[in-house]
């Protein structure tokens, strides 16, 4: 089945986003795809370079007669998110995405896609060896471990590219141009763990929050889906006290950029309110499927007994701990006055992990006004102060993106989507992190815009990309890059 992915139509760019799906490419983990797209270039006889902080850039003279268009940078990210159903054996490190085509949709058997950010991948590489389409000068920017800290961009050096419009192709839904997007702040928060003996009488259990959608925290953090991790502390709140419940760890979430889908705990509780507590689990989990029915109804939570842990946490620690993920903002904060549709502010609350003698808290902040973001992240601070922490700070800052008004690639694209497609597309800011807002403060004279096909569910195994979209992707790429203006 996974061959046929690469026989669809335009074949050129999925027969390159299929040999991309075979090469392993999680962020922080892109050597191979790095080795990958410089034998691809070799063979292909494509002009590349890799620089200090793993950037590929290659180069395309232009076709005759549009050597005295400007020159455009065609702008994808070489990794992509690794996460896969709990029931799904599969090494991002070392295994391929199996693909398989689902109707409309290409999708992967219990992993992400990784058509975030492959497809523009694909596209930037059918362009540089077509030779039916015309274009100026083109260089085709891929950058790397985008997913996790956009090291790519904020290593890029200024003067490496020489052209004068860049096209993001890292938007994920046909038919809408990107003109700004929120910056980012990430939270990083300690407590020192502190052990007590296991009570006398106690029995152990794994409290297991699963079957959420999760998600990209940009994209879909405004779609009410739930948070694996306040739904778990959430019942913890709840029940902890009145059933002396006793925290021995935590794993909840694996990824910042990802509404967590998944979160663990293994408790212990007195032999005498075992059946109190079971009840308890129940019970919550039929309010958590009546409340998520619409958003996330596959939500389960169970309790599964186990052996003892060797210790608990203190009584001091797990009520700071159980109150401040619960006091954390987390989900949409405020929404573009001007865009109601938009988010302006949000905070993720991607992970609460205990080990190595310590309980991290890991959150992604997300705004497209700096002192909003700023804001929310003296709120974190404020919460996690008073929890009394044993280290909070903030790091990974990245910069929005601010609309251009007067962009003349803007006005381009606008006529030529509607003379190709007889309607208008939608002028948009995203509340995602793309990389526009870095790579336009090293290079402020370009006249940047994003867009791309449609892809659901991206940072999640749902992810797919919607094949009918990717051809109007590429049709309209191809229109954009002749009609490219003049110098």
């Amino acid at each position: 089945m996974n061959k046929e992915v690469q026989n669809l139509e335009p074949q050129a760019l999925w027969a390159n986003f299929y040999k991309l799906t075979r090469v392993p490419r999680p962020s922080n983990h892109e050597e191979q795809a790095r080795k990958f797209m410089m034998e691809w270039a070799r063979e292909n006889k494509v002009e590349a370079e890799i620089d200090e902080v793993g950037n590929i850039v290659l180069r395309k003279a232009a076709t005759p007669g549009m050597e005295n268009r400007k020159g455009v940078i065609l702008q994808g990210h070489l990794d992509m998110v690794p996460q896969k159903n709990a029931d799904t054996v599969h090494d991002f490190e070392k295994d391929p995405i199996e693909a398989y085509i689902d109707g409309e949709w290409v999708r992967a058997r219990g992993t992400t896609l990784g058509a975030d950010n492959g497809i523009g991948v694909a596209a930037g590489m059918a362009l540089l060896t077509a030779t039916d389409i015309e274009h100026g000068p083109i260089e085709v920017l891929i950058t790397a471990t985008e997913e996790t800290g956009m090291d790519g961009a904020n290593g890029l050096k200024p003067g490496v590219l020489k052209g004068d419009i860049l096209l993001n192709l890292d938007s994920e839904t046909e038919g809408e141009l990107y003109v700004g997007c929120a910056g980012g702040l990430d939270a990083t928060v300690e407590f020192i763990l502190k052990e007590e003996a296991v009570p006398a009488g106690h029995k152990a259990f794994t409290l297991a929050l699963k079957g959420l959608k999760g998600g990209h925290s940009g994209m879909d953090i405004n779609l009410g889906r739930g948070n694996s991790n306040k739904l778990l502390f959430r019942f913890l709140k709840a029940h902890a006290q009145e059933l002396e419940l006793r925290l021995a760890s935590v794993n909840g979430g694996s990824l910042r950029n990802a509404i967590p889908r998944e979160s663990f705990a293994v408790v212990t509780v007195p032999e005498k309110n075992v059946q109190a507590f079971q009840a308890a689990v129940k019970k919550t989990e039929e309010i958590y499927k009546a409340e998520l029915k619409e958003k996330d109804a596959g939500v389960t939570l169970t309790a599964e007994a186990t052996a003892l842990p060797s210790a608990v946490w203190s009584a001091d620690l797990q009520l700071r701990l159980i109150d401040s993920v619960i006091a954390c903002p987390n989900g949409s904060v405020r929404m573009i006055d001007s865009m109601p549709d938009t988010v302006e502010t949000s905070n993720n609350l991607a992970i609460v992990k205990s080990a190595d003698g310590r309980i991290t808290i890991n959150t992604l902040m997300r705004s497209s006004v700096e002192t909003a973001k700023e804001a929310l992240a003296d709120s974190l601070h404020a919460v996690f102060e008073l929890a009394k922490a044993d280290r909070i700070a903030f790091e990974g800052g990245y910069p929005g993106w601010k609309p251009n008004p007067d962009s003349a690639i803007l006005k381009e694209m606008l006529e030529t989507y509607e003379r190709m497609y007889h309607k208008k597309p939608r002028v948009m800011a995203i509340h995602a992190g793309l990389e526009c807002g870095i790579l336009g403060a090293k290079y402020p004279h370009w006249d940047m815009i994003s867009f791309g096909p449609t892809i659901n569910s991206p940072h999640s195994p749902d992810e797919r990309v919607n094949i009918p979209s990717v051809g109007k992707f590429w049709d309209f790429m191809k229109e954009v890059l002749k009609n490219i203006p003049k110098k």
